[in-house]
């Protein structure tokens, strides 16, 4: 167990800039806004040199500990939280026609999901601050995970996810022994509710957009994609975008990397939603502030009526010169499909939404044909297999004879 000091200067708020000591412990500003860590990266870079990462033994998110707002790591890291695989895709690319397709495969991570990146760290900071029981809003994939790493180290989860998400990943946070509270409402309802018992209770919110840890779990996995690279960004990485926490949190590892002098230059990053759920990138089509939507999409991990870290969201399109980028529940299902059968990756509806993106800029010439594009894959398609069950057809069945079998197989294999 490895532990770092004296690395964080404070918390800022997004909005008025507000400084405040990084303890004790807060979630927001006195604004409302949300806050962001502060590092010394004077300091980080005269304890912590990257040449340093090729004699660690941690193949995980703890591999980048210095740059993580925690004292140290766990005692027991075997569950392996990160060290997912960049997969090159230059068969793709070329059909494409751009210089090199990468996919950031998350789904591997252990409980299917990028989100597992901010639990993580949440449960180890929570553990810091002597709390054992951790709550969270979502309509899936943070709860499982939240569930899910909660049961490795020890400590209690109480979930709250509306009672319209997917059988699996309700199914998910109760194999976990994780406890449950199905909302009769939206996402944004099972959210305030959530943050109403954090206050009464003072139980550790695991929550994206209330909590900055999250934003600084998820940031690792842009410290691995420039790693993967050797340390030279890629050109543009499409991200699926819902509350807005991970292209934040994105931008936020390339922003880190930057400011240690480890690469030259931070991506462009794409906003990818659905038309159904859009309120980041209408704000970033019309040049102003995020409005609330009447989201309904079938890429239900993005699917929110307020962007909760949308302020982030938007600075990080903004300032890494990127663009945002609508795309149809149809062609969310279509592109599932297209990647599942192209790459062997399947993932959810809502991670389908980034290859999706990615195709649609293709074809409107987004993409310049030196371009390296990494796709964050961020949750498997088994966490919705109803909603890819749309898109499939299962064959009629056969008597167990060769005769029935080569009837069928004349329309199956042409």
């Amino acid at each position: 167990m490895d532990r770092i000091d004296r690395k964080l200067s404070n918390l800022t708020c997004i909005q008025c800039r507000e400084e405040y000591p990084v303890q004790p412990f807060r979630y927001t500003c006195d604004c409302g806004g949300n806050l962001d860590y502060v590092f010394d990266y004077d300091y980080i870079n005269s304890i912590w040199k990257k040449e340093n990462l090729d004699k660690t033994a941690m193949d995980s998110v703890w591999r980048y500990l210095p740059l993580l707002p925690v004292n140290e790591s766990p005692e027991n890291i075997n569950i392996r939280v990160g060290a997912t695989p960049l997969i090159e895709f230059p068969n793709i690319a070329k059909e494409l026609h751009f210089n090199q397709l990468y996919i950031k495969d998350d789904t591997r991570n252990p409980s299917g999901s990028l989100k597992d990146r901010a639990s993580e760290i949440a449960i180890q900071h929570a553990k810091e601050l002597g709390d054992n029981l951790l709550i969270a809003a979502s309509t899936g994939n943070a709860a499982a995970s939240l569930a899910c790493l909660s049961a490795f180290h020890g400590v209690k989860a109480l979930i709250l996810a509306p009672d319209s998400a997917p059988i699996a990943k309700l199914t998910q946070i109760l194999q976990y022994g994780a406890k449950l509270l199905p909302v009769n409402g939206s996402y944004d309802d099972a959210f305030d509710l959530s943050f109403e018992l954090t206050k009464r209770y003072g139980w550790y919110s695991r929550n994206t957009g209330i909590n900055p840890v999250m934003s600084e779990g998820k940031k690792t996995i842009a410290f691995e994609i420039a790693e993967q690279l050797n340390w030279i960004s890629p050109d543009q990485i499409y991200v699926p975008v819902g509350d807005g926490c991970i292209i934040g949190a994105v931008y936020k590892g390339f922003y880190d990397l930057l400011k240690l002098g480890w690469i030259s230059k931070i991506p462009a990053l794409v906003a990818v939603q659905s038309e159904n759920s859009a309120a980041v990138v209408n704000a970033l089509e019309s040049g102003g502030e995020i409005i609330p939507v009447k989201s309904n999409t079938i890429a239900d991990s993005i699917s929110v009526d307020l962007p909760r870290d949308g302020e982030k969201a938007l600075a990080a399109v903004r300032h890494s010169n990127g663009f945002g980028i609508l795309v149809s529940d149809e062609e969310i299902l279509q592109a599932q499909l297209i990647m599942s059968s192209s790459t062997s990756i399947f993932c959810e509806p809502a991670s389908a939404a980034a290859y999706a993106g990615m195709l649609k800029a293709a074809k409107e010439n987004r993409i310049s044909n030196l371009d390296n594009i990494v796709v964050l894959a961020t949750g498997t398609g088994l966490k919705d297999i109803s909603s890819a069950a749309k898109n499939v057809q299962i064959p009629v069945s056969v008597s167990p004879n060769i005769e029935s079998a080569e009837k069928s197989l004349k329309e199956l294999i042409h």
